[in-house]
């Protein structure tokens, strides 16, 4: 499985597509700006929010749920990569994080 570090996905710049799999309460508080949210729980039945046809980047809190899902992704023929340590790394590296009051 191929991974990312966050400095690494960083330096790609805003064009990539990135998917958060968090669940959706998780993403409510505090996500990655530009990314999209596709909750592992409910991931088999919402592969069609996953940009088809170009590399899809994939995080969650950590690391562990991510691989879950790029491993899943790789399965059904999408060019995914792990990105590793999640929104955790992404936020103690530096990196933008939009943050919600109460989930709004």
């Amino acid at each position: 499985m191929k991974s990312i570090s966050v400095d690494d996905l960083a330096a790609l710049g805003p064009g990539v597509s990135i998917i958060d799999v968090r669940e959706e309460d998780e993403y409510a508080e505090a996500s990655v700006p530009g990314t999209r949210n596709v909750p592992l729980s409910r991931f088999q039945q919402s592969m069609g929010d996953v940009p088809a046809g170009k590399t899809v980047y994939v995080m969650c809190a950590s690391g562990g749920r991510s691989s879950r899902a790029t491993a899943h992704l790789v399965a059904e023929g999408y060019d995914a990569v792990n990105v590793m340590g999640g929104i955790t790394e992404w936020y103690r590296n530096g990196h933008p994080v939009t943050y919600r009051a109460n989930g709004n």
